[in-house]
Order: structure tokens, then sequence, then C-alpha cells
């Protein structure tokens, strides 16, 4: 294997959306080294840090009718039973709730949950809290994806937090996604909320970090009982 071959192998893909970013923190790192040589050494550990956090890993998502995965790269950080907002039209019912924060360190490519259909798509302007706090489900900035699948219908929220101000989704209304499948991503620093079917166990405990598109966070079919966890 050749020496280039061999870092394309280790080079991990930057979305897209990151090139104007990395761009201009690029551009400012040079007029900071004009400027003073230690504002640009600054600058360019910033430059360094953008295209990390636009980082596009490949993931081997595990394909089988009725797994649900993560859609984000993050901690879980509430694993709850909540009412669905309103505007989803999945009723007043409480749901299973598994939510994933992301730290402004994690990977923000959003990945489709399951394999299905894109019912409905949903913006919410809101407020721009802590999305770490329960309450954010409910006030702050958010999309919503609304996506059928094998009878039943999942949704997932993007919710914008203290950093965050732009969340952007990749897919359209009727559109049919892939379990795993990039669906968007949100900028600097958020968490995604997944609405599981009633009486669904999730498989997973908070505190545990999750891979989007790799993690299974719960199995449609399984009617295995509560799961116990240990942290070591």
């Amino acid at each position: 294997m050749s020496i280039a071959n061999s870092i394309r192998q280790q080079m991990v893909p930057i979305t897209p959306e990151g090139y104007p970013f990395i761009g201009a923190f690029a551009l400012a790192s040079l007029i900071l080294f004009w400027l003073w040589s230690p504002l640009g050494w600054m600058g360019t550990v910033l430059t360094l840090w953008c295209v990390y956090f636009f980082r596009d890993p490949p993931r081997v998502t595990p394909v089988r009718e009725g797994l649900v995965v993560a859609p984000a790269d993050g901690r879980i950080s509430q694993i709850t039973t909540a009412a669905p907002p309103h505007e989803l039209g999945l009723g007043a019912t409480p749901l299973p709730r598994v939510s994933i924060f992301m730290s402004v360190f994690d990977c923000h490519v959003n990945r489709s949950p399951v394999t299905g259909r894109v019912e409905r798509i949903l913006y919410q302007p809101g407020k721009f809290f802590n999305a770490d706090l329960d309450k954010a489900s409910l006030d702050n900035e958010r999309n919503s994806l609304v996506i059928s699948t094998a009878g039943t219908r999942i949704a997932v929220t993007q919710i914008a937090g203290l950093v965050a101000r732009r969340i952007v989704c990749f897919v359209k209304e009727q559109q049919p996604v892939g379990a795993g499948e990039r669906f968007g991503m949100i900028r600097f620093g958020s968490r995604l909320d997944v609405y599981l079917p009633e009486g669904t166990t999730p498989l997973v405990a908070v505190g545990q970090t999750s891979l989007a598109g790799e993690t299974v966070l719960a199995d449609l079919r399984s009617t295995d009982g509560d799961r116990a966890y240990r942290a070591g």
C-alpha cells in the first residue's frame, strides 16, 4: 500500500457544511499571524478544532427491521416517558423518550434512527436554553422528523442549545430514508430527542456514549423487559 493511500484511509471526511467555516477560521488565522504571531497560533488551534467538529466519519449500521439506532454521537442524557411536542401530531399520551446531548467535541452529523419514509418535517422557533435541561424539549428552537416505519412512527427532534444557532436538515417530506442515513446536523453543541412507540423498552442507559448510526437504542420487535447496567 502506498503512503498516499495509507494517509487517505486515515483521513476522516468533512461534511460540506463545514467548508465555509473552516475557510473562514483559516483566513482569520492568517490575518492574526500578520497582526501578532501568538494570536495566529490561537487561530490555528481553533481552525483545527473546526475541522474536527465538522468531521463526518463512516459508520457501520446494523440493518434489521425493528432496530432503532442512535441519530447522534454524544451522551445519553435522559431516558424518560414524556408527551411529545404538540406539533408532531403524535397525541398527548406520554411516550418513551431517549435524549442524546452533543458537546462541541462530538460529531454533529445526524443520522436516521430507522428505515422508513419521512412523513412530516416540522420546524419550531424557540429559545436557546442549555440543551441538557429537560425544558429544552418544548421551549428551545427545534426541528422534528416524523418517520413512518414498519407500521408505526418514530419521531426524532433536533434541538438547538446555548451555542447552537443553526439547525440543518438534508431531507424532505415523503422522502425515503435508510437507517443510519445522514439527515441533518446542528451547529455547535445541542441535543436530539427520539420518541419511541408506546411500550418500547430502550436498550441504552443514562451516561452511555452513543455513536450515530451504530448504537442500538431500541428493538421494536423485542419483548425483553428492563435491563440492568453497570458502570466501570
